[in-house]
């Protein structure tokens, strides 16, 4: 799961909340796993859930890219100093972000889905690469059209 997208989500919750949007975010994780990320790197103003299965991701249209370009692109970003905070410097948030490396489907691309009240998609990104998140931006600007 992507701790600066989250971060960026959790900055940006109340101004969802305030459009009328309920914001959940779905990891690959299981509950076990997430109750101790949140812990390290929470609270957050929304509900965490998972979807170890990766059925959802999955029937979404969510791929998990070869480990080896994935890895490649991290050096190639850490070489280049474009990835700045690969791995967090405080010891319990390393410790948890190295143990998901090994036991958490990290590879799995996320996305961006708004739905309206009925059900309608009125927006979706699925992320092409780790650093390919939606912009906080144009999701407000989907917000702000539809309230």
């Amino acid at each position: 799961m992507c701790r600066e997208f989250l971060a960026q989500l959790r900055e940006h919750a109340d101004t969802m909340k305030e459009k009328g949007y309920q914001l959940i975010a779905v990891t690959t994780s299981k509950g076990s796993y997430l109750k101790r990320f949140t812990e390290t790197f929470g609270p957050y103003p929304f509900p965490l859930y998972g979807d170890p299965s990766r059925k959802a991701f999955r029937e979404m249209g969510h791929v998990t890219p070869a480990k080896w370009k994935l890895l490649g692109m991290a050096a190639a970003g850490v070489a280049t100093g474009k990835v700045k905070n690969l791995f967090p410097r405080h010891p319990q948030e390393r410790k948890l972000v190295l143990e998901s490396m090994k036991t958490q489907d990290v590879y799995i691309q996320g996305g961006t889905w708004i739905f309206d009240e009925e059900g309608h998609l009125l927006f979706s990104h699925i992320d092409k690469t780790p650093d390919d998140h939606a912009e906080i931006r144009e999701i407000i600007e989907v917000l702000e059209r539809k309230g």
